[in-house]
């Protein structure tokens, strides 16, 4: 066994060097600058518990070898130092950073740190002196960051840089727990720390950031803004006044639920719904062999699995995948149509149902529905550079779908990303608080949250959100004295 971790530990020394060639010839580690460091692999450990290797400290990186690397134990102890090379050579001394990459490594379980002196992510933290956090959407290299899609708004917080870099622990520590989906922080000034569970996934964000932060330098000097989602002229600090002479109220982020909200539910219901129930054997049996589907009955299979497990009767268990074909969607079927019954608010489902209705769409079979204030109201929001998201039980691919697809015509050019049940239950405060943490809001009162659900506004007020209950026909009558304010339409947000 110390032979394999011997040989693995040889071989993590020498992807090291390879890695600071490369980032040298990027400019990214140039002038001594910058580092990476990764864990040793070795599947019989689990990734905490793994040695580290760093490179070193005040060295030609393009001129490193793997005997030039230090060995770190889970802790971060020296286990191994290089030797000495002769003058004009600085004695080695293990990575100023290497405080910094234990944070990565002890916060998010990372396997991986690079750490960037890459000019576009010094001078891309310059574009705003007092900004917090750079923000940006509706860019392709998006998907390229964990966790993120092309419609999202990437948030990476910004802290301040000082004179020594083991100076920045405590911040960047911070920074980490505030912000618990960035995989990165820039140092204002000075440059970007990036992390990944392997060192593909870390070197392929590292790019990523970098070509997006290229990409804001570059829009900017255009008049652009890469905040915007239709990336317009950047808007100078005094507006124009509204068209209509509706309130604006101070906030910066507002966020939609969809039924009953911005779509009717007669929709959802007369609509929606018997769609996907009429053509779940029929969407199972057309895409059984794609990977999407067999990811769509997978999670339906774990989904009744728990719920017979909870005693729910409406539950069968689903075959595996090795069982016939019919039989799997014939139980996958009963399962589904049980739930829409239901209305169940589970992820399973309405990932399915997304997909199903993107059938529907793209046939022109389905058209999809907003109340007409919606695409008056979004377009004042932008104007008023107030970012508009969306929050509802269905798929974030659903709710592209139906704003993709309105009787006004594609409305997703306001909206800067979308959350669902991933991101937790509308019925529970926590889930709101990690909307908030996402969205690059300085407080949760900044986010004005519609419903037409009092359950989901007593949530979101929990978490601190300004909350507002939509009162649209067909929705459900509210209780006299619930407390909260109400509008008719968005137009009075």
């Amino acid at each position: 066994m110390g032979t394999v971790v011997e040989s693995a530990t040889e071989q993590a020394k020498t992807l090291v060097a390879a890695l600071c060639r490369q980032f040298y010839g990027l400019g990214w580690v140039s002038g001594t600058g910058g580092g990476v460091t990764l864990k040793v692999e070795d599947p019989q450990l689990p990734m905490a518990d793994r040695l580290i290797v760093m490179a070193p400290s005040g060295v030609q990186k393009e001129k490193m070898n793997a005997e030039d690397m230090y060995v770190l134990d889970k802790n971060g102890a020296v286990l191994s130092t290089p030797l000495p090379l002769p003058p004009p050579h600085k004695p080695p001394k293990c990575t100023d950073c290497a405080p910094l990459f234990m944070k990565a490594y002890t916060m998010r379980n990372a396997g991986a740190v690079i750490h960037s002196h890459g000019m576009e992510s010094c001078l891309v933290t310059m574009i705003d002196p007092g900004a917090k956090e750079f923000r940006i959407t509706h860019m392709e290299m998006i998907k390229g960051i964990k966790g993120h899609g092309y419609y999202d708004e990437l948030v990476v917080p910004i802290i301040e840089n000082s004179a020594y870099e083991y100076e920045l622990t405590d911040s960047l520590a911070a920074a980490i727990a505030a912000y618990p989906r960035t995989t990165a922080v820039l140092v204002r000034n000075h440059g970007i720390y990036v992390w990944g569970d392997s060192w593909i996934s870390a070197k392929t964000q590292a790019e990523c950031y970098h070509y997006l932060f290229d990409a804001a330098l570059k829009l900017r000097q255009f008049g652009l803004d890469h905040t915007d989602p239709l990336h317009g002229p950047v808007k100078k600090l005094s507006l124009a006044a509204p068209k209509k002479n509706y309130p604006v109220r101070n906030t910066r982020v507002i966020l939609l639920d969809i039924e009953g909200t911005t779509t009717p539910i007669s929709f959802v219901t007369d609509v929606l719904f018997p769609y996907a129930r009429d053509n779940v054997g029929k969407h199972l049996s057309a895409t059984y062999d794609s990977k999407e589907t067999q990811d769509d009955l997978e999670l339906l299979r774990q989904q009744a699995s728990k719920d017979t497990k909870e005693g729910n009767v409406q539950a069968q268990l689903i075959p595996p995948s090795d069982a016939p074909k019919d039989e799997v969607i014939a139980a996958a079927e009963r399962n589904v149509l049980a739930m829409i019954a239901a209305d169940r608010k589970v992820t399973a489902l309405k990932q399915l149902q997304g997909h199903i209705w993107r059938t529907g769409y793209k046939n022109g079979e389905l058209k999809g529905q907003v109340f007409q204030d919606v695409p008056e109201a979004l377009s004042l929001w932008h104007s008023a550079e107030s970012k508009a998201y969306i929050y509802s039980s269905g798929s974030r691919e659903a709710q592209r779908l139906i704003f993709g697809n309105t009787n006004f015509g594609d409305l997703r050019r306001y909206i800067s990303g979308y959350f669902d049940t991933v991101t937790g239950n509308k019925r529970e405060a926590r889930s709101y608080t990690e909307i908030f943490l996402s969205v690059g809001a300085d407080e949760p009162s900044q986010i004005t949250f519609a419903t037409d659900v009092l359950a989901e506004a007593v949530a979101a007020k929990e978490a601190g959100l300004d909350t507002v209950i939509l009162e649209r026909p067909g929705n459900a009558p509210l209780p006299s004295g619930h407390g909260f304010r109400t509008a008719s339409t968005l137009l009075e947000i």
